[in-house]
């Protein structure tokens, strides 16, 4: 999962079903992507970055990074 993109995407105000509009993929597809049940594509991270103008690296962390000890 990456609670990051989850949060941003809340802040922002925009659901996921026009996100993934803008971004060209089925919704359900990019529900299964922030939900970690999804291998990401790179293309796909790429575009998702750049329409929520924000850095591809800290919307992609995963929720396991801070957990760890």
């Amino acid at each position: 999962m990456y609670p990051n993109l989850k949060l941003h995407l809340w802040k922002c105000g925009m659901r996921q079903n026009r996100l993934a509009q803008l971004i060209g993929i089925n919704e359900t597809l990019l529900s299964r992507i922030i939900n970690g049940y999804r291998k990401l594509d790179p293309v796909v991270k790429a575009r998702i970055a750049a329409v929520l103008q924000a850095d591809e690296v800290w919307l992609f962390l995963p929720e396991n990074v801070f957990s760890k000890r």
